[in-house]
């Protein structure tokens, strides 16, 4: 088990009355029951633990407070970027780690962000490499390595942009400064994640592109899909990752020829 980075974190909402070493992991979930644990699990030394539920209906919610953490249920889903400041929101201490269930830190990261948060001044935000599965298989290209996250923050410096999906982390505390340890991910698990992604996805990203006045067709959609399979397979060389890399390539082309065309099928 590793060691606490803080021992306590009060409740006041003033980030200034808190110990500035104290650190609030800050996890969105909904129907996570096989992973909520080993993410919580991996994050033992900090000061809380907490995860805002979609409105599971199996066991998430009752494994987390089992592993110890702090869970508030918010059912009505406003998409990923607005829920992730929900949980934002939640957080008590000096600093804020936000995770995805599908994540964990492993003993190096949490070496790396015990070094950071023991500083006399360290940096407001960071950020760290993400290393991805997809289908069991640690990705190495088709722009998913090192595909660097911002995760890590000092409360107050950074919030998520209200983007249904594909959230950003927008920063008030300039350039994030990089890690070097890599958070782990396991992006997909099977290829009935890859669908059910998918297609939540492709979803989600039409209604985004609606909203600001995109339009869809489906040469439009053919042409999208086809880039994206070109830049993942050729561009990003995710050639280089054998089966796995043309997998990812034809996922990602589809995705993106999907949300074309529930786009257009929007606008009618």
């Amino acid at each position: 088990m590793n060691a606490p980075v803080a021992s306590t974190c009060p409740a006041a909402a003033d980030a200034g009355a808190t110990d500035p070493r104290s650190l609030s992991v800050v996890i969105i979930a909904r129907n996570e029951a096989a992973r909520i644990g080993r993410c919580i699990a991996s994050v033992d030394f900090a000061t809380e633990v907490i995860v805002l539920d979609g409105g599971s209906t199996d066991d998430t919610v009752a494994i987390a407070r089992a592993a110890g953490a702090r869970v508030e249920v918010a059912a009505d889903w406003p998409g990923f970027g607005a829920q992730k400041n929900r949980a934002l929101a939640l957080a008590r201490c000096a600093w804020i780690l936000s995770l995805d269930a599908d994540e964990w830190v492993d003993a190096a990261l949490a070496a790396e962000i015990g070094a950071v948060l023991a500083q006399p001044s360290p940096a407001p935000v960071y950020r760290m490499p993400r290393r991805s599965r997809y289908c069991g298989r640690v990705m190495r290209h088709g722009g998913w390595h090192p595909d660097y996250v911002t995760r890590l923050w000092q409360r107050g410096k950074a919030r998520f942009s209200d983007d249904l999906v594909h959230e950003r982390v927008l920063s008030e505390g300039g350039k994030p400064a990089p890690l070097s340890a890599p958070l782990d991910h396991d992006a997909f698990e099977n290829f009935e994640q890859v669908l059910a992604k998918l297609n939540r996805y492709s979803s989600d990203g039409a209604a985004m592109m609606h909203a600001r006045g995109a339009k869809g067709s489906v040469g439009r959609a053919l042409l999208h899909g086809g880039w994206t399979f070109f830049r993942t397979y050729v561009l990003r060389r995710g050639f280089l990752d054998g089966r796995h890399g043309l997998l990812l390539a034809i996922s990602n082309a589809e995705g993106s020829f999907y949300r074309y065309l529930k786009l257009m099928h929007l606008e009618r």
